[in-house]
């Protein structure tokens, strides 16, 4: 199951409010935290106590905690990776190692005594993952996350990012990437907090959209809010973000009748496998709602990328049909145009997959 994460970072804020955001984080369901090791100052029985309190917390409330470490804290603690326990200690559920080792190293991790998690890098496209493969890890106890990055213009490619991620999931590994909130005041770890993103892409879009496009890829299953705090609204929009189907936002004509409500609404759609480069298909409905009549009630000349379709009855068998429109195109005067997507989600459309199921949210 897809799961929405968090990050906290108890050197920059009081555990207070920490404590506050977790509980508000949890009651839209989620389930993860990662917090950072590398940018801890302290020492370390400081940190191991500031630590403990917040991941004992956490716990309390359900969550995953995993800490972000490289092998510079392993000297800095005082940790060898034979013996994880301190990690254990702190009620952390995992570690991610930000900088590997061998690859041996990471597959003997994996069998710690202590049933930790060992997280993976994602982000560079090198063979380490098949390096550790080879050495015969626990893939119970393995997986993979992506990085963040505060700099503006430094955030991965899509494609880099599709081929790093490709990787992990041949091997069958659960996948973690991050989005950032718009939050004016918002920060991460580092001085740098110009958002904190996995995708470049995402820099500047509304969190909810971020979060929307991983669920459409279908190839992240945590996906991790990177900075502190978002505000109210964005975790009211995420409140309403379905991880397991895509949904896309949509506004909808004035008096729209019921039975253009059920067809867009009431229903599941799912892309036709054979596919066009004019609109995305969706033809479950025409089959269920057969016989029924789709009046012409909105049949503009024009249909424009993003508008959402209902075929009306003059289409014959064709009739209740819901499409997406991918480009401009002529109308022939017999396809009713009933609303049309959310702006900034319009990219969304070219992600959809063959055979994809989606589903639509009033605006």
């Amino acid at each position: 199951m897809r799961r929405l994460g968090l990050s906290i970072y108890p050197e920059k804020d009081n555990l207070e409010h920490i404590k506050n955001y977790l509980k508000d984080a949890q009651k839209i369901g989620a389930s993860r935290i990662f917090s950072c090791l590398l940018s801890a100052t302290k020492e370390p029985e400081a940190i191991k106590k500031e630590f403990y309190e917040m991941n004992h917390y956490a716990h309390q409330l359900g969550y995953e905690v995993i800490l972000d470490i490289s092998p510079a804290v392993f000297s800095k603690l005082g940790i060898s990776y034979q013996d994880l326990s301190f990690f254990k200690e702190i009620e952390a559920d995992g570690i991610r190692l930000d900088q590997g080792f061998t690859g041996m190293e990471e597959s003997l991790m994996t069998y710690n005594p202590q049933h930790l998690i060992i997280e993976i890098n994602m982000s560079n496209n090198t063979h380490i993952l098949d390096t550790i493969m080879d050495y015969q890890p626990d893939i119970y106890h393995l997986q993979g996350c992506h990085n963040f990055y505060p700099h503006p213009y430094t955030g991965l490619t899509y494609e880099h990012f599709y081929n790093t991620t490709k990787r992990f999931k041949q091997y069958g590994l659960r996948t973690a990437a991050f989005v950032g909130s718009q939050e004016k005041d918002s920060f991460g770890p580092w001085p740098v907090k110009e958002g904190l993103c996995t995708l470049e892409m995402h820099r500047h879009l509304p969190l909810d959209i971020q979060v929307k496009h991983y669920v459409s890829m279908g190839n992240i299953d945590d996906i991790v809010i990177a900075n502190c705090y978002p505000s109210k609204k964005e975790l009211q929009a995420l409140n309403k973000v379905n991880l397991q189907v895509l949904n896309l936002s949509i506004s909808v004509i004035d008096e729209l009748p019921e039975i253009f409500e059920k067809v867009l609404f009431g229903e599941l759609q799912m892309n036709r496998g054979d596919i066009n480069e004019n609109i995305i298909r969706s033809t479950l409905t025409r089959v269920k709602y057969r016989g029924e009549n789709f009046p012409i009630i909105n049949a503009p000349e024009y249909i424009h990328r993003g508008d959402i379709l209902v075929e009306s009855s003059e289409y014959g068998h064709y009739a209740g049909e819901v499409q997406i429109a991918k480009k401009d195109m002529m109308n022939s005067g017999k396809t009713n145009v009933v609303g049309h997507m959310r702006k900034e989600e319009e990219f969304l459309i070219d992600v959809i997959k063959p055979w994809q199921k989606f589903e639509f949210t009033k605006m």
